[in-house]
Formats: structure tokens, sequence, C-alpha cells
């Protein structure tokens, strides 16, 4: 009888090795997730007559911000004639929700917070100076309008373009320099944000750090949390947004720039709008101050 050609394998338990083990992602470990304030008692409310006049100031733009007409953009409540006691109950009504923003101007030794209440479209700003707070107001609106001026100011419509040669390992980087400076030079109020996705793209690490010089970097950033966090920085080429988001172990998952007046995940909807004031007169008559 003739050797068999294929030599025989026996199969059974424990024949069979495997050199490659399972990598499973890592599982999330932290998650922003919704507080609700803890609401001062109605007898305290009932005795701040300045905490309830602003509240319904807010509340009242809020109605009006909802229609949605954009004719309540922008429109503000002053608390720099409260006390630290009304303040305090301002504070606790509010709450703090998921978006904040900061703003340093430098040259007048100035820092800007900016922080979104639990009420969507609603937005605390202070403003301090060398540690101090010298304005505090809320504002009602999309978002404020505080930071489109900055990101205006902030924009060079001719920036210089780079000369030489360019930095070891940056390959498609000036390419994607020119997309973005051609839609920013076509970009008309009212038309679609145009977004260049550098996560889809093949890019280096030094392409994207050679965008981001010439980009650059203006005044303006806002972060916005929740399962995992968007950071929005304005750039210093008009109506040109640098928008990343991280997971909740803060590694990068979407990596874009976006050519818009102002980022769509940045805005309140008027649907936030109405829903804030409807959440908000619910708690203003508990509080029995509506």
């Amino acid at each position: 009888m003739k050797p068999f050609p294929i030599p025989v394998i026996g199969l059974g338990p424990g024949a069979q090795t495997e050199d490659e083990t399972l990598d499973y992602l890592p599982m999330p470990k932290d998650m922003d997730t919704y507080q609700p304030p803890v609401l001062p008692e109605p007898e305290q409310m009932a005795a701040s007559v300045k905490a309830r006049l602003a509240l319904q100031e807010v509340l009242a733009m809020l109605e009006q911000a909802g229609t949605g007409d954009g004719s309540a953009a922008g429109s503000q409540v002053s608390l720099a004639g409260l006390s630290p006691a009304d303040r305090q109950l301002v504070n606790q009504v509010l709450g703090e929700g998921e978006a904040s923003a900061l703003v340093q101007d430098e040259p007048n030794q100035l820092e800007i917070r900016v922080q979104e209440a639990i009420f969507a479209g609603v937005w605390r700003i202070m403003t301090w100076r060398s540690g101090e707070l010298v304005d505090d107001v809320i504002e009602v609106g999309p978002v404020p309008q505080l930071l489109r001026a900055l990101a205006k100011e902030d924009a060079q419509t001719s920036p210089p373009a780079w000369k030489g040669a360019v930095p070891l390992n940056v390959q498609n980087a000036p390419l994607l320099v020119d997309e973005v400076r051609d839609q920013v030079r076509r970009w008309q109020p009212g038309k679609a944000p145009h977004v260049v996705n550098l996560t889809l793209l093949p890019v280096t690490p030094e392409d994207i750090a050679f965008l981001d010089h010439q980009l650059g970097t203006g005044r303006v950033l806002l972060l916005s949390r929740g399962y995992g966090n968007c950071r929005i920085t304005n750039t210093l080429l008009p109506n040109c947004w640098r928008v990343v988001y991280y997971n909740s172990m803060d590694k990068v998952i979407l990596n874009t720039v976006e050519v818009v007046d102002m980022p769509e995940v940045a805005l309140a909807a008027p649907e936030d709008l109405r829903d804030s004031h409807e959440r908000m007169a619910d708690v203003l008559n508990w509080l029995e101050v509506a």
C-alpha cells in the first residue's frame, strides 16, 4: 500500500492551539449624567425679591426666544445688583448644564466664563478682571452673542501663506488648507456647512499640526460635556471652526474642520428653547414666583 500523501492530524480537545487572543475595546468608565439642581425652598425664594424678578425676566425671554424669529437673541438680565444670597438662589434654580465656554482676553486682562444652565439656551456669562468679578449676566439665545462677535473679530481675511518646504511627514495638509480657504471665501450666510472630516482622511499627526498652524486658533473655546466631550474652537479664518469629539476615555473619535458661522453642536435649537421655557415655568410655579 502506498503511503497517504497528506499527513493525518488528529482532531480533538487540545489538538488546536490559538496564537491570537481576543482583544476587546475597553469599555467606557466615566460618563457625565444629568444631575437635577437642589432647588431652594419656596420660603427662601419668596423672601428674595431681586432673585425672583431676575428669574421672571429669564422666563419671559425664553418664551419670546421659543418663537424662533430671532427677536430675543442676545437678550440679557444683569445680576450685578444682586446680593450674594440672591445670586446663590439664582444659581440653585439654573444649575449647570453640559455646555461651557472660556474666553481669554489677555490685552485687557479679562477672562470671560460662560456656563449653560440646565435649561438649554440659558447662559450665565461672568467677566473677571485680575480675579475680580466685574460683570455677571444671564443671556437667552441659541449661543451667546459675545462668542459670535469675538470669532468675527479674530478672523483674518488674508492670512499669510506658508513659504518654503513643508515640515517632515506633512503630506496632505497643504491641500486641505487650500480646500478650507476656498470654502471660506465662497461661504455665504444660510449656506450648508462644509465639513472636512480629518478622521476619515489619510493624515499624519504632522498634517494635523500643520493644518492647525495654518488655520490659527482664536479666543473662543466651547466645551460640551455628556457621553464624552466635544471641543469647539474658532480659527483665524472667517466662519471656520475646529470641532473635535472625544469619548469618555478622552480618545479622539471625530476630528473635523467646519466652515459655518457657528457649529450646530454649539447651538440651542428653537425646540430646545421652548422645552426650557416649559421646564423653567414648572420650576418657578413650584417656587410660586412665576
